[in-house]
């Protein structure tokens, strides 16, 4: 099967619906279980702003490899 940037985004749509639908049937204080944290102190709210803050680390790197590449600056 031929890696596109059209299957990379239609597999990113796809598992943004996936995620949605678990976030919408639990609750902000419901603990994760893995088997890589035995502790199980993670919760639902705790994931959530851990990917938001993650998210915007990585899209800052991002912003600086195409500084890098282009020249071109941010907003400012």
């Amino acid at each position: 099967m031929e890696r596109t940037p059209g299957r990379a985004c239609a597999s990113h749509e796809a598992q943004c619906v996936r995620s949605n639908e678990i976030v919408a049937a639990a609750s902000s204080d419901d603990v994760g279980r893995h088997l890589d944290c035995p502790s199980g102190t993670a919760n639902l709210c705790w994931v959530l702003i851990h990917f938001v803050e993650e998210t915007g680390r990585h899209t800052g790197h991002a912003d600086i490899v195409r500084e890098l590449l282009d020249g071109a600056k941010g907003y400012y």
